[in-house]
């Protein structure tokens, strides 16, 4: 059975326990051909730094359960994102 997968390339994250790392993206991801092999992904962190983390969420071992979320691109955007003016305002003149 292939693993699951918990991350992939491009994949925005951040770690609950270290804020000082600051966002990061995944840069690599290795996964074993060999049936029960490990699932790794690299992340380059905003501090300049590369980490790297288990990556199967089938594995105690998984970066999820070790404090790793993903940045969920446009359900918060949508959410929070002020509305947009539908068009331009009429000009008010003087008299």
């Amino acid at each position: 059975m292939p693993p699951r997968l918990y991350l992939r390339l491009g994949d925005r994250v951040f770690h609950t326990d270290h804020e000082e790392w600051g966002e990061g993206a995944v840069v690599e991801e290795m996964t074993s051909v060999l049936e029960g092999g490990t699932c790794l992904v690299r992340i380059m962190f905003a501090d300049g730094r590369q980490r790297t983390f288990h990556n199967d969420l089938e594995s105690n071992l998984c970066c999820y359960f070790f404090g790793l979320r993903k940045h969920w691109r446009g359900a918060a955007r949508v959410l929070f994102e002020p509305e947009a003016p539908r068009g331009r305002a009429p000009r008010r003149r003087l008299p």
